[in-house]
């Protein structure tokens, strides 16, 4: 099993969190960086650690801050082995933790990098609907594009038209949510893919508590429920789905 987005540099014992997960069935991780620290934080984590990969990138709250220098040596950190996605990188209008042009900005460059490097870029989409189609729209049309954390029902049209992948959280598993049961339920088998997010978003089973990657289980169990598939079958599809994507061994 695999966790597709999860921020295993927000972890002080990201060792025994991967441990956890181990035991749990999920033997390979996507691990994210947010800022140039904590992408050289994911990458030496990704050299400790078998089964964990990185997606590297510039997350829209750090926008204000980043600038010519950032995005050179995310280039550089990009050439890592085991570096498999550009991102998270989007629009977040919802903190507004940055000005929208800013973000606009940086999220274009990430979008332009991952064009140039050949490399699958997962979004970061909040109160940005609009805009971030927008922006996705001028990608080449071999660039794959992850959503993560869906949590916008308004881009599944878009993402089912040009074959965006859709990743589901632990938010998908809560009694609030039927909006995203919905969505997850429409979601092309080929395209699917489920996460953590975590240390946020815990799935219902176990809310309330810090989330993991072992947690990833839990929300397998809703979607193949959503879905009404077996989750041993569920799992092998997320699975190929994850290796196809990001070039997985």
């Amino acid at each position: 099993m695999i966790d597709t987005h999860a921020h295993l540099d927000a972890f002080e014992d990201a060792a025994e969190v991967l441990e956890r997960a181990r035991a749990a069935g999920v033997e390979r991780v996507v691990s994210v960086g947010t800022s140039v620290d904590s992408c050289r934080a994911v990458l030496a984590l990704c050299d400790d650690e078998a089964g964990v990969y990185a997606a590297l990138g510039l997350h829209p709250h750090e926008a204000g801050s980043v600038g010519e220098r950032d995005f050179s040596e995310l280039r550089d950190l990009l050439a890592h082995p085991k570096a498999v996605a550009v991102g998270e990188a989007g629009l977040d209008y919802y903190r507004d933790s940055a000005p929208r042009a800013r973000q606009a900005d940086a999220f274009r460059a990430q979008a332009a990098l991952a064009a140039e490097l050949g490399k699958p870029l997962v979004v970061h989409t909040r109160a940005a609907e609009a805009d971030t189609v927008a922006a996705l729209g001028e990608l080449p049309a071999d660039v794959p594009v992850v959503l993560h954390c869906f949590s916008s029902p308004e881009l599944l049209e878009p993402a089912l038209e040009r074959g965006w992948y859709v990743s589901f959280a632990g938010n998908v598993t809560y009694p609030k949510a039927p909006e995203l049961r919905w969505a997850a339920a429409r979601v092309p088998p080929e395209r699917l893919l489920a996460e953590t997010d975590s240390p946020y978003l815990a799935p219902q089973p176990v809310r309330g508590r810090r989330n993991e990657p072992a947690h990833v289980v839990h929300t397998l169990a809703a979607l193949a429920e959503i879905r009404g598939e077996d989750a041993r079958l569920l799992e092998e599809r997320i699975e190929a789905n994850a290796a196809k994507l990001f070039g997985l061994p």
